[in-house]
C-alpha cells in the first residue's frame, strides 16, 4: 500500500519543489548547456511545467525500481543536470537521497555505500565500466539503476530507461525532522562526511536565500554554475522557480562556452564558484561582451578576491550592478553576508565577510588560548542558525564533537571588528605559523599581479607558507615582478608553479589544501 503521510509545512520539501512552482508559473524557461543522461529526449529547452513532469516520471520509475519512503538513495554518475532530477524524483517518493559527487573515486564509493546500509544506487555506463567495475565496489547496494538512456542494459543493474511509463504516484512528505537529504563534505583528508539535511533544516537555510531574492524586483535571466550534488543547487531553484525567473544552467563553465550563451541568453543574475568566477575574468574584455547585462553577481561558498569582484562588475553596463557575497558551508547553509557595489568594491577586504543575517544566523568568536580574539590572535568561529544540518550520518559522535552547546563550531578561524563584520583568516588545519592569514596574503599577491590566475599558500615541508601559483597562459613566473609584489611578505617561501589543471579540487572548485601540500611534499622527497 502507497504510504502517504501529511505534514505541517514546516519544512522545504525538494520532491515538490518543481511541480509547486509549475502551477504557479508552468512557463518558466529552462535552459540547458547539455543533454541529459537519463532523458535526452527531453532535449536543452524545458520550461517549469516540463520539469515538474519529469520529476514525476522519474519518481514512477524508481517507484517501479523498488525505491520506498526513507530508503537511502545514493547518486554517483556523471556530473549533469540530471542529478538533480533524479534527487527530487528519489524526495518526491520519501526516499533521502545521497549525493556523491562524480570526482570521488570508486574505493570512496564503496565506503559511503557501506555506511549508507544497502542504499538503492543510481549511477550510470560510465562509473559501472570505470570507476564502479569491481565487484565490491556496488556489493553494498541494494539495487543498482543505470540512468543512462543510451547504455542498453547492464548486468546486475536495473535499467532506468526501461521503466518508462510506469504508473504515475502522489508525493510522499514525511514529518519535518525526518532525514531528507545527505550531502557530503569536501573530503580532503579520509573519507568524506555525509552530512544530513532535513525538511526543516533546509527550510532554515532557503529562508535567508528567499529574503535576497525578494531585493530583486526584476524578473532577471539566472545563470547557474553550480555542483549539481551541492546543497546550494536545490537551494538556487526552490527560490528561483517560482519566483519565475528564467534559468541557464550550465555544466561546462570554461570561459569558451559561457561566453556565447551569455551573449545569447544575456542574464541579469548569475551565480558561481569563486574559482569559476576567477576564469570568468577571462569574459571581461571579450568582444562578445557576456557580462555587460549582469546586474547582480552571486558568491555563496567562500570570500571572493577583490580583484576578480572588481575586474567582473568592470564588465558590467547595467546601472549600479552589485556583487553579493555570503560565507557558509555545507552543514549550516549562509551564514553571513554583504554586498558591494562598483563605487565601494575597490575598497573591498577580502577577509570580511559581512554581517550575520538578522533575526536568522547569530555568530560568535570563541578564544582558542584564553586571548581576547583579534587579527593577530584570530578564534575559533561559531554559529547559530535553523539551516544546520541535524548530524553526520553514521558518525554521531563526530559530528558532536563540533557542538558547544547550541553553537556549532565552523572549523574556520577569525575575529569581528567594533562594527560585528565578521573576518575570516583562515580553516583551523591550514593555519601556518609566522602567518597571519594565508587567504589575505592570496587576496594582496593575486590583486598585484594580474598575470597570475590562481595563487594557494599551503604548509610547506619545514612548516614555511610556500606559495602555489598558476599563470593564466601557463607562461614562466617572471620571478623580478614576483620579489616586488611580495615584499611585504618576508616570510614566504619560494613559488613553485603548477598549471591550472594540476590543482586538486573539491566538487565546488575549491582547492583540496591539504592534498596540494601532500603531493608537493612528495614531490620534494623523490627529488631528493
Amino acid at each position: 500500500m502507497h504510504l502517504h503521510i501529511p505534514a505541517a509545512r514546516t519544512g522545504l520539501y525538494l520532491g515538490v519543489v518543481p511541480e509547486e512552482a509549475a502551477a504557479r508559473r508552468p512557463r518558466t524557461p529552462i535552459t540547458l548547456d547539455h543533454d541529459m543522461d537519463a532523458a535526452p529526449e527531453a532535449g536543452r529547452q524545458l520550461t517549469a511545467a516540463g520539469l515538474a513532469d519529469l520529476v514525476d516520471d522519474m519518481a514512477a520509475r524508481l517507484w517501479a525500481a523498488g525505491v520506498r519512503p526513507t530508503d537511502h538513495v545514493a547518486l554517483y554518475k556523471r556530473h549533469n543536470f540530471d542529478i538533480y532530477v533524479l534527487a527530487c524524483a528519489a524526495a518526491r517518493l520519501g526516499a533521502t537521497p545521497a549525493m556523491l559527487s562524480p570526482a570521488l573515486d570508486g574505493d570512496t564509493v564503496a565506503a559511503l555505500l557501506e555506511r549508507l546500509d544497502r542504499p538503492h544506487l543510481i549511477t550510470d555506463a560510465g562509473k559501472l565500466d570505470k570507476e564502479l567495475a569491481g565487484q565490491q565496489q556496488t556489493a553494498a547496494a541494494a539495487t543498482v539503476i543505470d540512468a543512462d538512456a543510451t547504455s542498453g542494459t547492464r548486468p546486475g543493474a536495473v535499467s532506468l530507461a526501461s521503466l518508462a511509463g510506469s504508473p504515475r504516484r502522489e508525493p510522499v512528505l514525511l514529518g519535518a525532522d525526518v532525514p531528507a537529504l545527505m550531502t557530503h563534505t569536501s573530503g580532503t583528508t579520509g573519507i568524506p562526511k555525509l552530512v544530513v539535511h532535513t525538511a526543516r533544516s533546509l527550510r532554515g537555510r532557503f529562508r535567508p536565500q528567499q529574503q535576497l531574492a525578494r531585493l530583486i524586483l526584476e524578473r532577471e535571466t539566472y545563470a547557474v554554475h553550480l555542483s549539481f550534488v551541492h546543497s546550494r543547487m536545490f537551494m538556487a531553484l526552490a527560490v528561483a522557480l517560482p519566483k519565475g525567473m528564467p534559468l541557464l544552467v550550465i555544466d561546462d563553465g570554461s570561459p569558451e562556452n559561457v561566453a556565447p550563451l551569455f551573449a545569447r541568453h544575456r542574464p541579469g543574475l548569475i551565480e558561481t564558484h569563486p574559482n569559476s568566477y576567477m576564469e570568468w575574468e577571462d569574459l571581461v574584455h571579450h568582444p562578445l561582451k557576456p557580462l555587460s547585462n549582469v546586474k547582480y553577481f552571486s558568491g555563496t561558498f567562500d570570500a571572493i578576491h577583490p580583484p576578480t569582484m572588481q575586474r567582473l562588475m568592470s564588465a558590467s553596463q547595467r546601472r549600479r550592478p552589485l556583487f553579493f557575497q555570503f560565507y557558509g558551508q555545507s552543514e549550516c547553509g549562509p551564514l553571513v553576508g554583504r554586498w558591494y557595489s562598483a563605487r565601494n568594491v575597490h575598497k573591498a577586504d577580502g577577509r570580511c565577510l559581512g554581517y550575520p543575517i538578522p533575526g536568522m544566523t547569530h555568530v560568535r568568536i570563541v578564544p582558542r588560548n584564553g586571548m581576547k580574539p583579534s587579527k593577530q590572535n584570530p578564534g575559533f568561529i561559531e554559529v547559530q542558525t535553523d539551516g544546520r544540518a541535524v548530524n553526520y550520518h553514521g558518525e554521531d559522535a563526530r559530528y558532536a564533537k563540533e557542538l558547544n552547546g547550541r553553537w556549532w563550531r565552523t572549523g574556520d578561524v577569525g575575529y569581528r571588528t567594533r562594527a560585528g563584520c565578521v573576518h575570516l583568516l583562515d580553516r583551523v588545519v591550514d593555519v601556518i605559523p609566522n602567518v597571519e592569514s594565508t587567504l589575505e596574503i592570496e587576496d594582496t599577491m593575486l590583486g598585484r599581479l594580474e598575470e597570475l590566475s590562481e595563487l594557494v599558500v599551503v604548509r610547506g615541508p619545514g612548516d614555511e607558507p610556500l606559495p602555489v601559483v598558476c599563470t593564466r597562459t601557463d607562461e614562466p613566473l617572471d620571478m623580478e615582478r614576483w620579489r616586488r609584489a611580495a615584499a611585504d611578505f618576508p616570510q614566504l617561501a619560494g613559488p613553485v608553479q603548477m598549471r591550472l589543471a594540476e590543482l586538486p579540487r573539491t566538487a565546488t572548485m575549491k582547492v583540496q589544501r591539504l592534498e596540494l601540500a601532500r603531493r608537493l611534499r612528495e614531490r620534494l622527497e623523490n627529488q631528493a
